[in-house]
C-alpha cells in the first residue's frame, strides 16, 4: 500500500467523530467546504438586509468552476430567506432608492457576458436591465432612477477568434492590455443603449452624488495593475464626462463614499506614496477638493467606511489583531469609539439612509464571515450559514505576544493542538501572510492554505505571526521591513519560534513553516538562509529571485515604493543575497513548493528557479507542484483540497517521522480517482 493510502486512513479517523462523541475533528474537505458570506447591504429604509454567500463546489461531485455566490435576504426580524440560488454568481448588490428593488449583476440563462438584473423584493422574477457586448464589471444608479452608469471594457473584437483559429494569437504585453470604461443609460427612455462616457482613463470605480447627477470615479492612466496600485486618484465628473473636482492624493487608496447631504466625500487612502497599504481616514470637500485626514497617527487600520449622517463618518478599525468600529464628526473632530475591540473580527458595514440599522459582515475564531446586525456600540449575530460547525471541535485560538531580538513588540495568533498539555512539546506549523502589508486577525482563518483546525487535531501547534511590515499597527510599524529585504522581518519568525519553545509549547526540532506570496519568500528563505530553524517547509506562489522577479511582475511600480525602494540596478549584490537561490547550496529543509500556473504577481519561473537550484545541489527533498488555469492562489475547490492534502502529507512526513522505508519524500501522487469513485458509489 502506498504511503498516501496509509495516511490518508489515518487523517479519516482523526476527522471521524467517535462513538458517542459530541464534536468531530475538522476535516480537511471540512475546510474546502466552508460557505461564507460576501456582502450585506442594508436597504434604504433599513426594513431588509440582502447579502451574498459564497458556496464552493462539491468535492469530486460537482466539474471544475469558480464559487457559486447566492443572494439571501433578511427582513425587519432577521429572518432570512433564500433569494437567488443554484447555479449562479451574484454581484454588486445595489437597493432602488425606494427598497423596492434589489439591482445585481449576473450571468444568467443564454448570458455570453454578465448583464445587470433586478428583482422586486414582494416576490416576482428577475428581469434583465442593461447587457453589454463584455462583462459589466460594476454600476451605479442615480438618485431619481433614471440614469444608469456602468463599468466595462469595450465589445471584444469580432475577429478574434477567427484569426486565433488560422494562428494570428500574437499578444504584445501590456500595450494590449484593455481600458474599462464608464458607459451611461437612460433607464426611463426606450432606448436604453448604452453610450460611452468620454473620459480618458481606466475607470476603477464610480459612484452617484446623492441629489445630483454627478460621479465619484477612481481612475489611473492604464489599464496595468501597477497603476491601479500607485497612480490612481478620486476625481468628480459631471455625465458629460467633464472633470469637476480633482482630489489630491499619494500612494494606494480604497473604498470612497458620499456623505449623505453630498457635500463631502469620505475615503481611505495612504500617509504617502511609501505606505504599504491604504488605510487611513480622510475626507475632501466635494466642490474644492480640499483634504484633511481624520485619524492622525491612528495605530491601525482602516479598513471600511460608512456615512451615517452628513457629518458622522464611521469606520472599521483593525488594530493589532482585533477590530473595533468607530464614528468620526467631521465637523468637531470628535471620536467615538462604539464597538471596542475583542466582539469580532468587522471585516465589512452598510447603513440605511438614516444611520440607524447597519449591516455588518463579522468572523470569530469559532465561525466565518457571518451577517451581524450592528448599532453604534453593539452588534448581534443574525446569520448562520454553516450550521454543521456546532458539531466541530474548536481549538484554543488566543493573540500571543512576544519580543524580537531588536526589543521590538511582536503579535500573532496561536492555535493550540487539541488535548493541549502544559507538560508536553508539540510540532508547530508556522503560516506566515503575504504582502507583507496584511495583517492576521483573531477571527477565522480557516482556509486551504492554512487548515489551522483540522492541523490542530492533528497534532500540531499553529503560528499565524504579525511579523514587522505587518499592518494593524500604524503606518510607521508597516514599513519596518522596507529596505530590508528578508531582514529583520524574517528573523521575526526565528524570534517567534524561539519564543514559543522557552513557552514549553514546541519541539524545537520539529518546526515547519508556509505561507503564499510574500509568505512563500518567508518559507523559502527558512528553507535556505535560515535552515537550521526548521525541519520542513511548503512554498506557495513565492519569491526566490529578487532581480527576476522585478523583471517579470506586474507590480513593479509597488515592489520599488513600499517594499524595496531601491531598483536592482541600485543594489544588485544586495537584491541577489536576499534571494532565497542564493543560498540554494546551505538547505538543509526539505521543501514542496506549489504554484499557479496563471500567476501574473508572482511568475511561476520563480518557483522553478527555486526547484532548480536545490535539484542541481541535490542535498535536500524538494518537489514542484503547479496548479493549471489557477493564479496568485488557488480559487477552485479540487485545487484548493489538493493543496491542503499535500502541505498536511509534507508536514507529517517530516515532522512527525511518518516517513516509509527507502523514502526521502511523500509518493508525488493523490489518489483522487479513488475519492471520486467513492463518491459515486
Amino acid at each position: 500500500m502506498k504511503f498516501f493510502h496509509l495516511f490518508f486512513v489515518a487523517m479519516l479517523a482523526v476527522s471521524l467523530p467517535a462513538v458517542g462523541a459530541k464534536k468531530r475533528a475538522m476535516s480537511l474537505e471540512d475546510t474546502v467546504r466552508v460557505h461564507q458570506v460576501g456582502g450585506a447591504h442594508a436597504s434604504p429604509n433599513g426594513q431588509y438586509i440582502a447579502y451574498t454567500k459564497s458556496i464552493p463546489r462539491t468535492l469530486y461531485k460537482d466539474d471544475d468552476g469558480s464559487h457559486y455566490v447566492e443572494l439571501h435576504l433578511l427582513d425587519a426580524n432577521n429572518k432570512s430567506r433564500p433569494f437567488i440560488t443554484g447555479d449562479v454568481r451574484v454581484g454588486n448588490v445595489q437597493w432602488s432608492a425606494d427598497s423596492k428593488h434589489i439591482y445585481y449583476t449576473a450571468k444568467r440563462n443564454k448570458d455570453k457576458f454578465s448583464a445587470i438584473y433586478r428583482i422586486p423584493v414582494d416576490g416576482g422574477e428577475s428581469q434583465k436591465v442593461v447587457d453589454h457586448k463584455n462583462n459589466i464589471s460594476s454600476f451605479t444608479i442615480n438618485h431619481d432612477g433614471s440614469v444608469l452608469v456602468f463599468r466595462a471594457k469595450e465589445a471584444k473584437d469580432k475577429d478574434a477568434k477567427k484569426l486565433k483559429k488560422k494562428g494570428f494569437k500574437a499578444e504584445v504585453y501590456e500595450e494590449s492590455a484593455k481600458f474599462t470604461h464608464a458607459y451611461k443609460v437612460q433607464l426611463k427612455k426606450d432606448d436604453k443603449k448604452p453610450e460611452k462616457m468620454a473620459i480618458k482613463a481606466n475607470i476603477l470605480s464610480a459612484v452617484f452624488h446623492p441629489s445630483k447627477n454627478n460621479l465619484l470615479m477612481r481612475v489611473a492612466p492604464t489599464p496595468l495593475i501597477d497603476d491601479n496600485y500607485m497612480s490612481s486618484q478620486y476625481q468628480v465628473f459631471n455625465l458629460k464626462g467633464k472633470k469637476l473636482v480633482a482630489i489630491p492624493s499619494e500612494g494606494k487608496l480604497g473604498a470612497a463614499s458620499w456623505s449623505t447631504d453630498g457635500k463631502h466625500i469620505g475615503y481611505i487612502g495612504a500617509e504617502d506614496k511609501h505606505d504599504p497599504s491604504s488605510g487611513r481616514l480622510f475626507v475632501a470637500n466635494a466642490s474644492s477638493g480640499k483634504t484633511k485626514e481624520l485619524l492622525k497617527d491612528y495605530m491601525g487600520h482602516v479598513r471600511g467606511i460608512q456615512w451615517l449622517s452628513a457629518n458622522e463618518l464611521a469606520y472599521i478599525g483593525h488594530v493589532g489583531t482585533e477590530s473595533e468600529m468607530g464614528v468620526v464628526n467631521i465637523k468637531s473632530g470628535d471620536v467615538t469609539v462604539g464597538i471596542e475591540a475583542g466582539k469580532g473580527i468587522l471585516h465589512s458595514f452598510d447603513a440605511d439612509t438614516k444611520g440607524q440599522r447597519i449591516a455588518a459582515v463579522v468572523s470569530r475564531p469559532n465561525h466565518p464571515r457571518e451577517v451581524y446586525v450592528a448599532s453604534r456600540k453593539d452588534m448581534k449575530r443574525v446569520t448562520e450559514t454553516n450550521t454543521w460547525l456546532k458539531d466541530i471541535k474548536m481549538p484554543k485560538q488566543e493573540t500571543v505576544k512576544f519580543k524580537s531580538r531588536d526589543g521590538l513588540e511582536l503579535e500573532g495568533v496561536l492555535v493550540y493542538p487539541y488535548g493541549y498539555k502544559k507538560s508536553k512539546r508539540y510540532p508547530l506549523v508556522m503560516m506566515v501572510h503575504g504582502g507583507p502589508e496584511a495583517h492576521i486577525s483573531n477571527g477565522w482563518n480557516e482556509r486551504y492554505s492554512q487548515p489551522t483546525k483540522h492541523m490542530a487535531a492533528n497534532g500540531y501547534a499553529i503560528l499565524l505571526p504579525n511579523y514587522r511590515g505587518s499592518t494593524g499597527r500604524g503606518v510607521k510599524f508597516s514599513k519596518l521591513g522596507q529596505a530590508d529585504y528578508a531582514g529583520g522581518e524574517f528573523n521575526d519568525l526565528v524570534d517567534a519560534k524561539e519564543h514559543l519553545v522557552k513557552m514549553g509549547l514546541v519541539d524545537n526540532k520539529r518546526v515547519g513553516i508556509t505561507g503564499g506570496s510574500y509568505g512563500g519568500y518567508a518559507s523559502a528563505w527558512a528553507a535556505t538562509a535560515l535552515t537550521e530553524h526548521f525541519a520542513a517547509s511548503v512554498m506557495f506562489v513565492g519569491i526566490s529571485d529578487q532581480l527576476s522577479k522585478f523583471g517579470t511582475t506586474d507590480i513593479p511600480k509597488e515592489m520599488y515604493n513600499v517594499h524595496a525602494r531601491n531598483y536592482p540596478w541600485d543594489k544588485w549584490q544586495w537584491m541577489l543575497e536576499r534571494s532565497p537561490i542564493y543560498h540554494a547550496d546551505k538547505a538543509k529543509t526539505p521543501i514542496l513548493i506549489m504554484h499557479g500556473k496563471n500567476d501574473t504577481r508572482v511568475h511561476p519561473s520563480q518557483s522553478m528557479e527555486m526547484y532548480r537550484y536545490l535539484k542541481t545541489h541535490g542535498k535536500v527533498p524538494v518537489r514542484l507542484v503547479f496548479y493549471p488555469g489557477e493564479g496568485h492562489g488557488n480559487r477552485k475547490a479540487g485545487a484548493q483540497l489538493d493543496y491542503s492534502m499535500r502541505l498536511l502529507r509534507w508536514m507529517e512526513f517530516y515532522l512527525k517521522g511518518k516517513k516509509k522505508k527507502g523514502m526521502a519524500m511523500p509518493d508525488y501522487e493523490i489518489d483522487h480517482a479513488k475519492r471520486l469513485n467513492e463518491k459515486k458509489s
